[in-house]
């Protein structure tokens, strides 16, 4: 079943689940917009009913009060096109497929569902006739989705790397700008509107996980879901990490890799070190990009805001007005075919330069018998770096700390965490060691 292609004269029904502030900015671009809109679409856009949890804490001009309700199922039953925006993936997901089942086409920003049900969703929405759109879910107003999902679909795109959370990298640019320590750049940062009262989805990579899991899928062809992501936040940089990396003319971002790889697919998240003239070390505060490399494209950036409320709504409506455009001419978008099937990599099959940070007990032999447990595992060190001094004290030990940067030549990342355990559990070592892969 697909759309068919109504009177010009009838408007195209749409309803929005979500007030909050992605979901009022978006209604707002759809009213004050709206005679503009209709000229792009062919038909009007008629918005017929705003779920929230709370009807009186929705006061804002451009959405009528008589549109509010608390009956989402309800709603969701009565539009051509539906805009999830109330997030989470529980209440969502049984939303969403019933705005599908129902006939209706369904818009969200929501990444956590697209990254945990995405494939499922996929297949319900073409079994049904409808379009399923999610521009919005990964970087905000960036169009990343949209290239991997129709523009690059006569290409083999090889991997995706970016910066795709905002609040992590503010935080990081707070720290290496001005000096702050992770706490400090994080109250910071919740002061500013950049990072929620709980940032643990973000600080913690889970937010960049869910969009590697969606790019990843786009990418190659084959059901990632959130699961299949390892992840690394950036809770434990502090600013000696940050430090140390000015020093080498370097900075810290937390990076979204996806790649396809002889061994698989691999889609990770991870704090890494960026040399100062990488393009992506430029990429200061909440702002995103992502870099695209394809056997033919070659390399692509896309960069620009990728969260807040009138960006996330600029690509919501995108949405919108894409599948509006569909229902006017009797037709929908292409699919999102998963028919790869590839491997996942293993983690062993993860191969990089890292840099490690340990805090020691100065005095002879520390160095050696750390080497020696590094040798022990074949692990080779490209370099070795003692100069910075840490700001951390032990207590109940009156000598002074060093700390010691190695830097190995290439190696899996699991033989060189064993070896760290291993010197961490050394008397003379301090602390928990910090692990930074190094981008060339």
């Amino acid at each position: 079943m697909a759309h068919t292609a109504e009177s010009t004269a009838n408007p195209i029904r749409v309803a929005l689940l979500g007030a909050g502030t992605v979901g009022s900015a978006t209604a707002r671009l759809i009213v004050e917009q709206n005679e503009e809109l209709a000229q792009r679409i062919g038909r009007p856009l008629e918005l017929v009913g705003v779920a929230c949890l709370d009807p009186d804490e929705v006061n804002v001009p451009w959405i009528d009060k008589s549109l509010l309700t608390t009956d989402t199922a309800d709603l969701c039953t009565k539009a051509d096109i539906v805009i999830e925006l109330i997030g989470g993936t529980t209440a969502a997901h049984t939303f969403v497929m019933k705005a599908i089942e129902s006939g209706a086409s369904v818009v969200t920003a929501n990444k956590a569902l697209i990254a945990k049900y995405g494939p499922e969703i996929y297949a319900a929405a073409e079994a049904k006739g409808v379009d399923f759109y999610f521009e919005a879910a990964v970087a905000g107003a960036i169009p990343i989705v949209r290239p991997l999902r129709e523009s690059m679909v006569g290409d083999k795109i090889t991997s995706i790397m970016g910066i795709v959370n905002g609040t992590t990298n503010y935080i990081l640019d707070e720290m290496t700008t001005k000096g702050l320590d992770f706490d400090v750049a994080l109250k910071d940062a919740q002061a500013k509107g950049y990072a929620e009262a709980d940032p643990t989805g973000d600080v913690e990579g889970e937010d960049a996980a869910n969009k590697a899991a969606i790019m990843a899928s786009l990418a190659f062809h084959t059901d990632v879901r959130i699961d299949d992501v390892n992840v690394e936040g950036i809770t434990k940089i502090t600013a000696d990490d940050i430090a140390a990396a000015t020093a080498e003319n370097k900075v810290i971002k937390l990076l979204a890799v996806c790649e396809n790889t002889e061994a698989g697919i691999s889609a990770r998240v991870y704090p890494a070190l960026i040399p100062n003239e990488h393009p992506l070390a430029s990429v200061r505060g909440s702002f995103n990009a992502v870099f695209v490399k394809a056997e033919a494209a070659d390399d692509l950036m896309f960069y620009g805001r990728g969260a807040g409320g009138d960006p996330t709504a600029s690509a919501v409506v995108g949405d919108v007005v894409t599948e509006a455009r569909h229902i006017t001419h009797g037709c929908t978008g292409p699919v999102i075919p998963m028919y790869a099937n590839l491997p996942k990599a293993p983690l062993n099959a993860s191969r990089s330069a890292f840099a490690v940070r340990f805090v020691i007990h100065d005095k002879p032999g520390t160095l050696a018998a750390i080497a020696e447990e590094f040798a022990k595992r074949g692990l080779s060190i490209n370099g070795v770096n003692q100069d910075l001094k840490p700001t951390l004290h032990e207590p109940g030990y009156s000598g002074e700390l060093q700390q010691l940067r190695l830097v190995t030549h290439l190696c899996d990342e699991v033989t060189l965490r064993e070896a760290v355990d291993a010197v961490t559990e050394l008397d003379f070592v301090s602390g928990e060691a910090t692990i930074l892969r190094v981008m060339d």
